[in-house]
């Protein structure tokens, strides 16, 4: 040492005192073992595992963002334990500032080959290495790494994200992966409440829907980023229950598998009985119920001579054997279980199965997807019992299932009791349950935990509807994906479509599909607007219920006045070369028009000011997977994930001169076309393994397998 040196006592070759350096060890062994010994469960969304594992298709994202809150910090090596043996080529970096306590951190995690980027936003005229550091990590996502940052570091406000990490995602390019991480802990005195896991817990790691940041748009992108890290913190700090059969103690490596395959509880949920006042509520109104289905029946919405299925009446005998019940109420749920009912009948068990739904329409889908297997009757349908206590065990006894499949968000709560207390499972496939949802639910909360725990499991379509199930107190919940990202591209008959194409001829096309009151004005007002550039431009008109088609032809007639009556496909008419506007009202023919124009609007999303009409969009992964340009207006409550899934590839629209605009932008470009539809075609098809999992699982619930 040199005269006059200040180096303290104990010092290191790093400039580290000894007691800073058993500090350091000391943290970093606990950590270890802690982390170690924590049984692990991973959930992510099908994008964010393509991204976290490199599973992208095009090759062309160089890198990956990864943001988790600052009080999680401590749990990251997690994520790459269960990374790292899925994808040995990824290189995790972590932004950490470059004050003392980071410099800590640092020491600890990088034996664990996480080199950190020191650096944090400069403020105040302080160069705190923020310049410096977003010239490494610009470095590093160029190489194809991923870098760790924590939005609301180095020392907050607590979640509340600093405008660094959405710019570098803004100039990049790069999506933001939202992560929770959550485990058996105590909570650190400091200003984030960091997360210190203890030995022996249970853990949750839960990647969520990535965030794109276009060019203008970060404050939107910031509150985007701020919802999605909260629902993943939140649910990842739920606490389900953890099975053996899904997870494993995490040696050196993480082990846990994902997407997470539910488990099947080794026990049947504990009988609970029906909600008393919704029974008596419901038994009370089962006269008006009966008044309303006749009702019904006047207006097409009912077959006359099965409304006696409506009352737990059956119209055929059951068959022997095993035989699982699915319900779904609609179209859209109808289509997104079908192809798990394809996987439960390649079964060696040779279930029967038998699918109510609530509407006709749905009904008439079953049939024409599944025509073979319900003349064999390997597939029966039956029309959905009100919930009235004593039409469902009506159901219930003569059909006598193994088990009952729910779908989305169709919790009925005698339905569920009465399955319950007769000692059969019932699961719930693609749990859909919106922010609105839960708000209800949280209004009546003995009756949503009764219902929730007379569920044998539920597989949410996201981790966003996850966190929100267990909120109401759902205990085995799993994100495995969406059903309607599984489905097979819609059919289309042949014989139509080639009729179709021969009216139409070379005229350009564009299609409104599934549209609601109200919204036919806006796009009938397009449509005279884009007809001043193209004198031919055919508009198609799908309304999503054909009875409609009287009441859309007489306002097509008010806006085109001099063009006569329009042709309505189900009067067997097709358009000429001067009509305007063709009123496709019949159903299962939305496969046929997706091949007709790759220019599609997708209806119940624009609403009009003075208009009663709610909302919520419709599946805008049907023309997706037929390569569909895809529009839409702001309303899609209903899909809201499925459209922050297909992100920029959907284009939104707010007016009718707005849908004109951007109609005419994607008529003038159809190379632009074509590549809005192959990007969200990948979207729509990620997934095709999903229904035979589930169907897996729901034969091993009902021993059916």
């Amino acid at each position: 040492m040199q005269p006059g040196s200040a180096s303290p006592p104990f010092s290191r070759a790093d400039g580290t005192t000894l007691s800073r350096h058993l500090l350091e060890k000391a943290i970093h062994g606990w950590l270890g073992f802690a982390l170690r010994t924590t049984r692990w469960r991973f959930e992510a969304t099908p994008e964010a595992r393509a991204l976290l594992l490199h599973e992208r298709g095009d090759g062309t994202q160089p890198g990956l963002l990864v943001a988790f809150w600052h009080e999680a910090l401590a749990l990251s090596p997690a994520l790459w334990w269960w990374t790292e043996p899925r994808n040995p080529s990824m290189r995790l970096h972590v932004l950490i500032s470059r004050n003392n306590d980071g410099r800590l951190i640092a020491r600890i995690v990088t034996p664990w080959r996480i080199p950190p980027i020191h650096g944090s936003s400069d403020k105040k005229g302080k160069n705190k290495g923020g310049a410096a550091a977003l010239h490494q990590i610009r470095q590093a996502l160029a190489q194809g790494h991923t870098v760790a940052v924590m939005p609301d570091g180095p020392k907050g406000p607590r979640r509340v994200i600093q405008p660094g990490i959405i710019a570098l995602a803004e100039k990049t390019g790069i999506p933001i992966l939202p992560v929770g991480v959550q485990c058996t802990c105590l909570h650190a005195p400091s200003w984030d409440r960091m997360i210190v896991p203890l030995p022996f817990g249970r853990g949750r790691i839960v990647c969520g829907t990535p965030v794109s940041v276009e060019p203008g748009n970060r404050d939107a992108a910031s509150q985007t980023l701020t919802q999605r890290l909260i629902a993943v913190q939140e649910e990842a700090g739920t606490q389900a229950a953890i099975y053996p059969d899904m997870l494993a103690t995490m040696p050196s490596r993480a082990v846990v598998d994902g997407p997470v395959h539910a488990p099947v509880s080794p026990h049947r949920p504990k009988p609970v009985g029906t909600p008393i006042i919704w029974s008596m509520l419901t038994s009370l109104l089962a006269p008006g119920l009966i008044a309303m289905l006749r009702v019904r029946v006047r207006r097409g919405k009912e077959i006359r001579e099965r409304t006696r299925e409506r009352l737990g009446f059956a119209t055929m005998r059951r068959p022997d054997g095993p035989l699982i019940w699915m319900h779904a109420a609609s179209v859209g749920e109808t289509l997104s279980i079908i192809p798990v009912i394809r996987a439960i009948l390649e079964k060696t068990s040779l279930p029967t199965v038998l699918v109510t739904t609530g509407t006709v329409t749905a009904a008439a889908t079953l049939a024409r997807e599944l025509p073979e297997a319900m003349q064999a009757g390997r597939v029966l349908h039956s029309f959905v019992p009100l919930d009235v206590p004593r039409w469902i065990r009506r159901f219930l006894r003569h059909w006598r299932p193994d088990g009952l499949v729910l779908t989305e968000s169709e919790l009925w709560p005698n339905m569920v009791a009465a399955c319950n207390v007769a000692g059969l499972p019932v699961m719930l496939v693609n749990g859909r349950l919106s922010r609105s949802a839960l708000t209800g639910w949280r209004k009546l909360p003995r009756m949503g935990e009764d219902m929730m725990s007379a569920l044998s499991w539920i597989a949410a379509r996201s981790p966003e509807d996850a966190a929100r199930f267990r909120m109401l107190g759902a205990s085995n919940v799993f994100c495995d994906g969406d059903l309607k990202t599984a489905a097979p591209p819609l059919a289309a008959d042949a014989h139509v479509l080639e009729a179709a194409r021969r009216a139409i001829g070379a005229r350009p096309v564009w299609i409104a599909a599934s549209t609601h009151p109200g919204e036919e004005k806006q796009v009938l007002e397009a449509a005279k607007i884009l007809r001043a550039s193209y004198p031919d431009l055919l508009t198609i008109i799908a309304p999503r219920h054909p009875e409609r088609g009287a009441a859309i032809a007489n306002e097509v007639k008010a806006a085109f006045p001099s063009d006569g009556q329009p042709p309505r496909r189900s009067q067997g008419e097709w358009p000429d070369a001067s009509a305007p506007v063709w009123i496709v009202d019949t159903l299962g023919e939305l496969g046929v028009l997706f091949r007709l124009s790759q220019i599609v609007f997708m209806g119940n999303s624009l609403i009009a000011p003075d208009s009663p009409m709610e909302g919520g969009g419709h599946n805008p992964l049907e023309p997706a997977r037929l390569g569909c340009a895809i529009m839409t207006g702001p309303a899609i409550d209903n899909f809201e994930e499925t459209f922050a899934a297909l992100g920029k590839v959907v284009i939104v629209v707010r007016s009718a001169q707005d849908l004109a605009s951007k109609v005419k932008a994607l008529l003038d470009d159809p190379t632009r076309v074509a590549a809005l539809g192959q990007a969200g075609e990948r979207v729509a098809t990620r997934d095709q393994n999903l229904p035979s999992r589930l169907a897996d699982l729901i034969c091993r619930t009902c021993d059916c397998s």
